[in-house]
């Protein structure tokens, strides 16, 4: 009896670059997640353009290198979650920085932030905003 991959499988396993071992095998320490779920929380309050709020780069990294260990496993992870953006919207990206699993978890939490968004936009954007605010991640303006 012969099985058959999906075609996603194949090509995933076939091409270089797209899924090395290691990457495939991978998954996010407790830091990670709660870093990646932080980063990406306020990135869909900039996305639903909730009023008042703007990046805030040099906290975002003092965050993640408060919760990661260094400022270089903290731009790591913004680098994987820039990564993903670019390869979801089809757009070029470094292979070596892209992480399927930072990917997965990062389109799930943006799903789920962004429908609270949508379904309550003016309570969604003030508890997601400020939280994010008192995270460092972002800033009022």
């Amino acid at each position: 009896m012969k099985t058959r991959l999906p075609a996603a499988a194949m090509l995933a396993m076939t091409v270089p670059g797209i899924m090395s071992g290691p990457a495939r095998a991978a998954t996010l320490n407790a830091a990670e997640a709660t870093f990646l779920d932080q980063l990406v929380t306020a990135s869909v309050v900039l996305e639903q353009r909730c009023a008042g709020y703007e990046v805030d780069g040099a906290g975002s990294v003092k965050l993640g290198a408060r919760l990661l260990g260094s400022p270089d496993a903290a731009m790591a992870t913004i680098d994987a979650y820039a990564a993903a953006i670019k390869a979801r919207d089809g757009a070029s990206y470094d292979p070596g920085k892209y992480r399927p699993e930072v990917s997965e978890m990062a389109a799930q939490t943006f799903r789920r932030v962004r429908a609270d968004l949508i379904k309550d936009p003016t309570g969604a954007c003030a508890r997601y905003g400020d939280a994010s605010v008192d995270r460092g991640l972002l800033k009022r303006y």
